[in-house]
């Protein structure tokens, strides 16, 4: 039964989905003699609070829900089955970070460790044992009306609403523009961008977009609109905002480079790619934006090169393992605060590279599941700090074969488009442009709070172990 269940949705395997877990096989209590060594109550219930019933619970976005121990039996071996499948499409939870290669530390990571993995599945292998009713916790408490990520927002703006046919084939274009009704200037914090539509409990009838959602993902900008709007002599007076995409989480902006929300503006998109989930389905999204402090002014200006292949995309049928690479050259020093791969169904995987001088390092290699679409954000002391004429290079690893089930029909050549049978090939990732005396500041922060010397090897940061004394004057003779 449970077998047959796992392909209910793909939401079923991309919003368990946090099985994040801070228990291991070494912190686990020693149990009395007969006793389970792992059971519900003790071991797997604080899992699932913690990390899988933000959308597991009733209301929830998944199809089931996970709180109590009844719930979750049905589906014990589909959990270690999902849990075990390493970083590529349809783990859970969906983050497929390689965990061999690279940065490690990133901000929100609910990734399971080894040990936590072997955990779950020596639960569901013994049996999936209940345990004793005392060691259970609390049920968790959930307040649906306010669940942002990024707190209580400053401001909501709301799109129109769009219904998408249950036959639909996907579309790509334009969507119309929404005041924001921002009356001042305010600089952002944080952004948080959520579908919400009437796919009600259980889900919708096709395994694309989350098991549930519609938008696959809007490019968009704010925009102060006027009489001039679209003159080629009046200056673009926008603000890029990072791309929604489904099971994208929030986004939270460096303190010292958070971007401004012009007032008067406009929420302006013509890149908005839908997909229809089997069902006729009345969607709209919700844009939340968190403020920084008024008077605030930012410090790191924004670094706007591009790091994608939009043109010479060229993916054989009936092939995996090809390779597609793109490179940017840095003219200015810069800090990489998330890696974020873009790719359409062919998506298996993205390595990100850093190139100076001689010194070569691979900086990330995630795998990518176009039905449910991740950023990664790095910690602060692990961000890449890159110095000017660094290079750049991407690395994507396409999948046009019969194995990748997010293909329609792998006998199709693919190239460069904006639908779901065409391709993209983009790190959408944030990043800001550092000044020489910035550059070497947040170099020698770092250092001092990780206590580098000359023999440090630092992945991301090629200068971060060499420490240049100040220059000191000649004494006059």
């Amino acid at each position: 039964m449970a077998s047959r269940r796992i392909s209910q949705t793909v939401c079923a395997a991309a919003a368990m989905l946090a099985l994040a877990g801070g228990w291991s096989l070494e912190a686990q209590q020693a149990a009395p003699a007969g006793a389970p060594d792992v059971t519900f109550s003790k071991h797997i219930a604080p899992i699932l609070q913690r990390s899988c019933e933000n959308c597991h619970r009733p209301d929830g976005v998944a199809p089931m829900s996970l709180r109590t121990y009844d719930e979750v039996r049905p589906w014990a071996r589909a959990i270690k089955q999902r849990t075990g499948l390493g970083p590529r499409a349809g783990v859970m939870p969906p983050w497929y970070v390689e965990k061999n290669i690279g940065i490690q530390k990133f901000k929100n990571d609910p990734s399971l460790s080894a040990d936590e993995i072997a955990l779950i599945a020596k639960w569901a292998d013994s049996g999936a044992p209940r345990g004793n009713q005392p060691d259970m916790p609390p049920l968790r408490t959930w307040n649906d009306q306010n669940m942002w990520s990024i707190g209580e927002p400053d401001l909501v703006v709301r799109t129109t609403d769009i219904v998408v046919k249950a036959g639909a084939p996907d579309w790509w274009g334009e969507i119309p523009r929404v005041p924001t009704g921002l009356t001042e200037d305010r600089y952002v914090s944080a952004l948080e961008v959520r579908e919400v539509n009437d796919v009600g409990p259980g889900g919708s009838g096709r395994d694309t977009v989350g098991g549930r959602y519609v938008f696959h993902h809007m490019i968009w900008s704010t925009r102060v609109l006027g009489e001039e709007a679209g003159d080629p002599n009046v200056p673009d007076d926008s603000t890029s905002w990072p791309v929604h995409e489904v099971g994208r989480e929030a986004d939270f902006f460096d303190q010292k480079s958070a971007r401004l929300l012009k007032a008067g503006s406009s929420i302006v998109s013509d890149s908005v790619h839908l997909h229809s989930n089997g069902r006729d389905t009345k969607a709209h999204l919700e844009i939340a934006f968190k403020f920084m402090p008024r008077g605030y002014k930012p410090d790191y200006r924004r670094a706007t090169y591009a790091l994608g292949n939009g043109v010479d995309i060229d993916i054989k049928a009936m092939e995996a393992n090809q390779q597609l690479h793109a490179y940017a050259l840095l003219r200015e020093n810069t800090k990489i605060l998330s890696f974020e791969p873009h790719l359409h169904a062919p998506g298996a995987r993205m390595c990100l590279e850093a190139i100076w001088g001689y010194n070569i390092q691979t900086l990330n290699c995630v795998g990518y599941d176009h039905n449910w679409v991740r950023g990664y954000d790095y910690d602060d002391d692990s961000a890449p700090l890159l110095p000017k004429d660094t290079i750049l290079h991407i690395i994507g690893y396409m999948d046009n074969s019969p194995s990748n089930k997010n293909v329609p029909d792998p006998r199709n050549w693919q190239g460069s488009g904006n639908r779901s049978v065409a391709n993209m090939f983009i790190d959408l990732g944030n990043r800001v442009f550092l000044t020489d005396e910035q550059f070497q500041a947040e170099m020698a922060a770092r250092r001092e709070r990780l206590k580098l010397t000359p023999n440090s090897m630092v992945i991301g940061c090629p200068l971060c172990n060499i420490v240049t004394p100040p220059a000191v004057a000649r004494p006059q003779q």
